[in-house]
């Protein structure tokens, strides 16, 4: 009989860079002209943004931020290496990265086998060092499992779960971020290179509407004014049921299995009603109640409209790990949310048994 794990953590990039850039696209944003100057000026913000703010735009602030991070992403991996997976089903986003015009599945299983890939893609394009001092090629390898992958998929589908699956990333495309910074954030002392456990990744079109229009990243608004919307994404309700589904999948097996969803809650570079300057914290704090309470009954009605006008597209993942939560009955052990006005996300992070 399988036992089970669930993770909840974030994918944040910046955390991969230096103190120096974790500010760095509050900095960017704040240089769109069609923004109020309003909105840009700082004495206009919360008492707390501008605390973090400070007198050198977030660089001294990052600094804590890291290492409030770092301690939720401790506590994750003890609990990994107490538990001991065979496998790591890692939901994660994919932010126009491996799935772009050509096609974009609600969900697909990456049945990868091992595969070596740029460490620092991310970073390099945004301008910032790695936050290890390594060189700007370092490679990592990801473990995987093709053949449980394609099992999974194949399992899905006959419970009537129509999942995409992939055999091969495009050629000449960024692997996905979400499943590579859960390796390297995991294993942060080694910059990912020393993490012993297979992953089986399953992206979720979390960008939905936004997946090409915005091309899964940062826009500025007059760019975006007018947008011709991509057909949205899973809804929330969706994904615990296809969160459900994969959990059915592993329970009948003997292995061990740990879930992890990967990523931030709601992004100031989504949260066009707050003009991408903040995250939509009010949003955020929200769903974590509901979380912490396990009311997942009204967390089933979370619509995907509200996640999209809070900037929460990333939370998809989540959503999905509270299906499997709910088919095996895990519980939570604890969980944190890390809140910030000036680096970009909220991230939370939770161990269930």
């Amino acid at each position: 009989m399988s036992r089970f794990l669930g993770i909840g953590m974030t994918h944040y990039p910046l955390l991969a860079g230096t103190d120096e850039h974790m500010a760095g696209l509050l900095r960017w944003t704040l240089r769109d002209p069609d923004i109020p100057a309003g909105e840009k000026d700082p004495a206009n913000w919360p008492a707390a943004m501008r605390a973090e703010w400070g007198e050198d735009e977030g660089r001294s602030a990052a600094a804590g931020h890291r290492a409030r991070l770092l301690e939720g992403l401790t506590r994750c991996r003890a609990a990994l290496d107490e538990f001991e997976p065979d496998v790591v089903v890692v939901w994660g986003d994919d932010q126009y990265e491996n799935f772009r015009e050509e096609v974009v599945p609600p969900f697909c299983v990456l049945a990868y086998d091992d595969l070596e890939v740029p460490a620092f893609e991310v970073m390099n394009e945004r301008g910032s060092p790695n936050a290890w001092g390594l060189p700007d090629d370092f490679r990592v390898t990801l473990h995987g499992d093709a053949q449980a992958a394609r099992a999974l998929a194949d399992g899905l589908i006959n419970d009537g779960v129509d999942m995409a699956y992939s055999y091969r990333k495009r050629a000449g495309a960024h692997f996905p971020h979400a499943i590579l910074n859960t390796q390297l954030f995991l294993d942060y002392p080694d910059a990912g290179a020393r993490f012993p456990y297979r992953l089986l990744p399953i992206t979720v079109n979390c960008y939905g509407q936004h997946a090409i229009a915005r091309k899964g990243g940062l826009a500025r608004f007059a760019e975006i004014a007018d947008e011709k919307l991509d057909p949205s994404g899973p809804s929330p309700a969706r994904c615990i049921a296809v969160g459900r589904a994969i959990a059915r999948h592993f329970a009948g097996r003997d292995q061990r299995v740990a879930f992890v969803a990967s990523s931030s809650w709601s992004h100031a570079f989504l949260a066009d009603a707050l003009w991408h300057i903040r995250p939509d914290t009010e949003a955020d704090e929200r769903l974590y109640r509901l979380m912490v309470e396990d009311r997942f009954a009204e967390l089933a009605e979370v619509t995907g409209r509200e996640v999209v006008e809070s900037g929460q597209h990333e939370i998809l993942n989540w959503f999905c790990l509270f299906g499997a939560i709910q088919e095996l009955s895990l519980r939570r052990e604890w969980s944190t949310l890390v809140t910030t006005d000036v680096f970009n996300s909220n991230k939370p992070f939770a161990v269930y048994r």
